[in-house]
C-alpha cells in the first residue's frame, strides 16, 4: 500500500489498525473515522498501557484518539 497518508487511511476505513501513541500505549480496533489532523476513531478498540504494571487490556465500545498523540497507525 503506498500513497499519501490520508489516502492510505481512506483505503483502510473499516479494517483493523493498530495505533501507537507518544506514551507508548497501543490501541487496536476497526478504523471507523479520521480527519486531516489524524484524529482517529476506533470501534471497538482494545488498548494496552506502555507501563508493565498497567499491562491489563481494556475494551471500549468506541475510542477517539487525538491526532497530537499519534506516533503511527499500522494497517
Amino acid at each position: 500500500m503506498s500513497g499519501r497518508p490520508l489516502d492510505v487511511l481512506e483505503a483502510t476505513l473499516g479494517d483493523s489498525v493498530t495505533v501507537r501513541l507518544k506514551d507508548g500505549a497501543t490501541y487496536t480496533g476497526e478504523l471507523s473515522g479520521y480527519d486531516q489532523h489524524l484524529n482517529v476513531v476506533l470501534d471497538p478498540a482494545s488498548g494496552a498501557s506502555a507501563v508493565e504494571d498497567e499491562a491489563a487490556e481494556t475494551v471500549e465500545s468506541t475510542t477517539i484518539i487525538r491526532g497530537d498523540n499519534v506516533v503511527s497507525i499500522t494497517p
